[in-house]
């Protein structure tokens, strides 16, 4: 018996937890389907979920087809939960993307499937809802071929189009000779002379090729129906590749969920892709290499989780026991670095809790969110006493804001979103301090220059000072105290895309009295280098000066040609800047850049300005230099080494504190 992960992916609205449950009726997991609207889906089980219809969280679910054990995995399909479709992906073998025969190609759609072929994961596509009034077959094809992706093999056609009575007919058409013979030197051969291969042949080619992520074979169905639902159960099962590793090999795995259990414990989910991790076994796991100890693991079988002795390469576990695990943690032999498949949240809020709300319990409740989502990045501020989120969008928003209530009881409101800027230095920059000359208090020699680098490249940290120079742990400390002062520049916001050089070093070697110990006032400690890198690092950004960049959307916009006069002048207003026009049709479609703050208002204004018509897709695409008006300030959560009198007092105050 082979295993398969396998992950349903879609548009919200797309249909795809409602075929997840039809999929589970056809294998005999469940008597009936559940319905979305009816709130009784098997996988989306939090009350949130069924009260707003929509997947927040990623679920699992495991069945049988014949011989193959599949893992189901059903991910958000809403822009707002992108952060949980991303870590789903890394752990997956194959995936179906699930498209509306009546709304066809639509935004989301086209950012998944971007990703899908980047990564190279083998996936089928499944054209859902084709027993609705509007329903499509050679206009989703065409959107497919046009807006995703031409090598697409239709699996079957379709009878009774947009009626209760629609039917999936399986066979391939004759176009799949086309799409294949591409990838395949005896499929062309045979193209070329106009003889036919074999309907063996063309199958072959087809799995070959669909594992190989070349093709994509297409099925159309209802999840509410059933049809079509069977032929694609048959190629799941026959077109996607099994998993692989070996179990036997050294224990290699992913964390992608993490939550917690009935008695507050942390429950991590894994994909192993290598070796057999068991109970009772020591592993470390994330950056720092923790060893934790598995008190207990179950895996997914049958329609549910059943508790286990261990877990081999391929499978997909909850375990018990790693109390500091966290999400996107590699557990035992590293894999390589994760990659970010989408951008990381552009948007920001602050958390304002309610009359008689604990803002400890609050604090503790948005950790606890933190550690099922890393990129909520909570950022506290001690002196207002503020907790603020970063969101990828108002609906997120909403969702914490319920999230609190049931789940914590605690009420909240927030604050207006605002947009998560960055700085760049502008030029370079240098300062030092010696050691035992005024001003500087501490027993160390710290100096710094700052270059800028190119855009993306993020922070360099280097020497031009001998590495014996000094003990490595106060090196060690400068580095980890630059990158910290990173995290909030001249205007509060991160600094980022820079070089920085250490020029100067210098320490207090050891020293004590006779006949007594080690005297901390006479000789250089770490807290004297990680007390003076902020005001010689910020001085430094000074000197260079720094520019605020703004995160831009690049986006398409498609909508009727005549809606074009009303259009323009409201993009101008909201600094959008279209870069190509054409039409299609009587469609035009714009492409361009977005400040990423405004998107929000173009969604909720697009309707009424294109008769409802109008189609917006955007996606995070770079940082652009704020050049008009006020420069926008984040207020700083740190000790503020811009004051150095109120800087020296508050790490004074907390050291002798």
């Amino acid at each position: 018996m082979h295993l398969l992960n396998l992950g349903i992916l879609a548009h919200v609205d797309a249909g795809k937890t409602s075929l997840t449950e039809r999929l589970l009726h056809s294998v005999g997991v469940i008597d009936e389907p559940g319905r979305v609207d009816d709130g009784n889906t098997r996988t989306d089980t939090l009350a949130l979920e069924r009260q707003r219809g929509i997947t927040i969280k990623s679920a699992v679910v495991s069945f049988a087809i014949d011989d193959v054990t599949v893992n189901l995995i059903d991910t958000p399909g809403h822009p707002d939960f992108i952060a949980e479709v991303e870590r789903v992906l890394g752990v997956l073998d194959g995936a179906v993307l699930v498209v509306s025969a009546v709304e066809g190609v639509q935004a989301q759609t086209r950012v998944l499937m971007r990703t899908l072929q980047r990564l190279r994961i083998p996936t089928l596509l499944f054209v859902n809802k084709i027993d609705r009034r509007g329903a499509r077959y050679d206009g989703v094809l065409r959107e497919i071929s046009e807006r995703l992706t031409p090598a697409v093999v239709p699996m079957g056609t379709v009878s009774g189009l947009g009626t209760r009575d629609a039917r999936f007919l399986p066979g391939l058409a004759p176009t799949a000779l086309d799409a294949l013979a591409g990838q395949d030197d005896e499929l062309l051969a045979a193209y070329v002379e106009g003889s036919d291969p074999s309907h063996a042949t063309l199958r072959a080619a087809l799995t070959t090729q669909t594992r190989q992520a070349l093709v994509h074979p297409v099925h159309f169905g209802s999840a509410i129906t059933g049809a079509g639902v069977s032929a694609l159960v048959t190629g799941i099962k026959e077109l996607l590749p099994p998993a692989d590793g070996d179990p036997d090999g050294p224990v290699s795995g992913t964390v992608f969920k993490v939550e917690r259990g009935p008695a507050g414990e942390k429950v991590a989910y894994a994909r192993m892709f290598s070796g057999t991790l068991r109970t009772r076994d020591r592993i470390p796991f994330g950056e720092a290499r923790t060893e934790g100890r598995v008190t207990g693991i179950s895996v997914f079988e049958h329609g549910a989780d059943a508790r286990a002795d261990a877990v081999p390469a391929g499978r997909i576990a909850r375990l018990w026991g790693l109390t500091d695990i966290r999400i996107g943690d590699a557990l035992g032999e590293p894999r390589k670095a994760p990659e970010h498949f989408f951008a990381p949240p552009t948007l920001e809020t602050v958390v304002v809790p309610g009359p008689g709300v604990d803002t400890r319990k609050l604090h503790l409740a948005l950790t606890q969110l933190a550690e099922q989502d890393p990129l909520i990045d909570l950022r506290h501020d001690e002196v207002r006493q503020e907790t603020s989120v970063s969101l990828y969008g108002e609906v997120q928003k909403e969702v914490v804001q319920a999230t609190l209530a049931e789940e914590f009881g605690l009420d909240v409101t927030f604050r207006e979103t605002t947009v998560i800027c960055i700085e760049r230095p502008t030029g370079p920059g240098a300062a030092v301090e010696f050691n035992k000359k005024d001003p500087n208090p501490f027993l160390a020699t710290v100096g710094l220059r700052v270059d800028p680098a190119p855009a993306g490249s993020g922070v360099r940290f280097r020497l031009e000072v001998e590495l014996g120079a000094m003990p490595y742990a106060f090196f060690k400390a400068v580095e980890d105290t630059v990158r910290e002062t990173l995290g909030q520049g001249l205007h509060g916001w991160q600094v980022t895309d820079c070089t920085v050089t250490m020029t100067h070093s210098g320490y207090s070697p050891r020293q004590s009295h006779a006949h007594q110990g080690f005297d901390k006032s006479m000789s250089s400690t770490g807290y004297d280098f990680r007390g003076l890198t902020p005001l010689v690092l910020i001085e430094a950004l000074r000197r260079a000066g720094t520019r605020v960049h703004e995160p831009m959307h690049r986006f398409r916009l498609e909508a009727p040609a005549d809606t074009l006069g009303a259009l323009l002048p409201v993009l101008a207003a909201l600094r959008a800047v279209p870069q190509t026009t054409r039409t299609q049709g009587a469609a035009c479609v714009l492409e361009g850049a977005v400040p990423a703050g405004r998107v929000h208002e173009l969604e909720q204004r697009l309707p009424g300005l294109t008769r409802g018509e109008g189609e917006l897709e955007s996606a995070f695409d770079h940082y652009a230099p704020i050049t008009f008006g006020t420069v926008p300030e984040r207020p700083r959560t740190d000790h503020n080494p811009l004051n150095r009198k109120e800087y020296l007092l508050n790490v004074t105050r907390r050291v002798t504190g």
